[in-house]
């Protein structure tokens, strides 16, 4: 009996775990990565990672995936960092752009993510096509369509710079000083997880996400209008890409067409380590959030005390696979 007690504490808890093992054994190895700057460091790396993660959690929940999420975050930022340059910068993106109020190049950014997230959403409801093609297509033809525009003139592809002090400090300022101080960037990720965690467990939009996730024709016989939900999750998931584009480029102070390359690879695998189930229907905003700790503590973590960064791809691809396994196996144990 306790056998058994054991073995279900440590399945229902395995995530969490994990993450305590990280730490104890990194520090272990050099104590000094308990230290306040070092996990402060880990928070602000993992904040854009989990607004990310969140929104492919949402794909993912429907049984679905979002290949152009990295791509969108990279669009995004360079729109917000385009239109938010420093007057006396002497390349600027658009020389005759009077100084914006910061909130509507953030708004025209977010909106951008919204409209690649509804563009997803109705090619996937509307058109019947598999969200892995969906989602690819759109991946490279925003790629394209943000490498031609910092390829106008007069940027000619370089990369964006001289951003706006008052923007800048979304991404690197902080409630007070020192150590101990509250980073914006970390305290937009926890509010944007709490409203997420909100639509999840408290709305009707979460409740039919679930259902749609565990059944699909199950969903269309109960009444759920499963496409219009479907275009709401992937323009919700489009907005926090936006978000995450924004706030990368402000954190980072500039921002390139490569910006967001690979991003969704790293979301999907948080997910998929925090529990979000890949036949769709399972998922939570905690397992999420502790799935973008442990890849963010295995890279800053295992760099922190000189691990090469091919064992930590080689460490990161195992973690993802033996995820995915473990979850097939609940999955096909539940049939």
């Amino acid at each position: 009996m306790n056998t058994k007690r054991l073995q279900g504490f440590a399945s229902q808890y395995a995530i969490y775990i994990v993450l305590v093992v990280l730490i104890i054994g990194i520090t272990a190895y050099n104590p000094a990565f308990l230290s306040i700057n070092s996990l402060r460091d880990v928070l602000i790396q993992s904040s854009t990672r989990t607004i990310i993660a969140l929104g492919v959690a949402f794909i993912l929940i429907t049984a679905g995936t979002d290949l152009s999420a990295g791509r969108i975050v990279g669009l995004t930022a360079v729109v917000a960092a385009s239109m938010l340059q420093k007057a006396e910068y002497a390349a600027r993106f658009f020389p005759d752009l009077p100084q914006l109020q910061i909130i509507i190049p953030i708004v025209i950014a977010i909106l951008i993510g919204l409209i690649c997230g509804l563009v997803n959403g109705f090619v996937v409801a509307k058109l019947n096509v598999p969200p892995f093609i969906a989602t690819l297509g759109t991946m490279v033809a925003v790629y394209g369509i943000n490498s031609l525009y910092v390829d106008m003139e007069p940027n000619n592809s370089q990369p964006i710079a001289g951003l706006r002090d008052d923007f800048k400090i979304i991404g690197t300022g902080s409630i007070g000083e020192g150590k101990y101080s509250l980073p914006y960037i970390v305290l937009i990720a926890i509010f944007v997880a709490f409203i997420v965690w909100v639509i999840f467990n408290k709305t009707k939009l979460g409740k039919n996400m679930y259902a749609i996730g565990g059944n699909i024709q199950a969903a269309k016989v109960s009444g759920i209008n499963v496409a219009k939900y479907l275009m709401y999750i992937y323009a919700i998931a489009g907005s926090l890409y936006g978000l995450a584009g924004v706030l990368e480029s402000a954190r980072t102070g500039g921002a390139t067409n490569n910006y967001g390359n690979m991003y969704e690879l790293d979301a999907i695998a948080a997910c998929v380590v925090g529990g979000v189930s890949t036949t769709g229907g399972i998922g939570t905003v905690p397992g999420v959030v502790v799935g973008v700790l442990i890849f963010t503590i295995i890279n800053y973590g295992l760099t922190f005390i000189g691990i090469s960064p091919y064992w930590q791809l080689i460490i990161k691809g195992l973690i993802i696979v033996a995820a995915v396994a473990f979850d097939m196996r609940k999955y096909a144990a539940k049939k």
